[in-house]
């Protein structure tokens, strides 16, 4: 009972003191709603496409979250993002270019990507990215998005590299080049 006096003194001295209201450590949150997030519309979930290809092999894909959208990046150093091809759409089943394999993928919908660059070097034929077919993408953990449900890597067939993307349900997507990276985002809702 004293320390809860002595609490309740020393909030209204600061009170008198700073002109501002006290408020108990137990007190309710406030009853303000915070603003809701503004996500974009109007993407659309039909195939996107840019005829362009380079030579520069891809290193690297990563995914990350946003408020209204999950992110899928594929990386491409050196890339011009104007030279960057793509073809990124819905399917029903993802198949490897080449063999035909089916590659089963995760969730109520697949987005294929294909990427126009790569994943091995063009000289040596090295690889460049430690992905292998019909596994999860290396290094790309998934758990807690709010879209994203499964990754897989389909291989790098005749410089194009080809990625399945297993989402919660068929979604608004749009595609970006930026700098030397390709970049999905796909919508947490329509």
């Amino acid at each position: 009972m004293v320390r809860s006096r002595t609490v309740w003194a020393a909030a209204a001295l600061l009170t008198a003191t700073l002109g501002v209201a006290a408020v108990p450590a137990t007190a309710a949150p406030s009853a303000t709603p915070r603003a809701a997030t503004a996500c974009p519309t109007g993407w659309g979930s039909l195939a996107k496409t840019y005829s362009a290809g380079t030579a520069t092999p891809l290193t690297n894909v990563r995914t990350g979250r946003h408020d209204c959208y999950d992110r899928f990046v594929v990386d491409v150093p050196g890339a011009s993002g104007s030279a960057l091809g793509f073809s990124v759409r819905y399917v029903d089943r993802l198949y490897q270019d080449a063999s035909g394999r089916l590659i089963p993928v995760a969730g109520g919908a697949i987005l294929e990507v294909r990427v126009n660059a790569p994943a091995y070097n063009p000289e040596t034929g090295a690889s460049t990215y430690p992905g292998r077919v019909a596994q999860p993408l290396p290094g790309v953990n998934i758990t807690g998005y709010s879209t994203f449900r499964d990754t897989r890597y389909a291989g790098s067939f005749e410089g194009v590299t080809q990625f399945g993307l297993g989402v919660r349900a068929r979604l608004p997507f749009r595609v970006q080049h930026l700098a030397d990276h390709l970049v999905v985002d796909v919508a947490h809702t329509w």
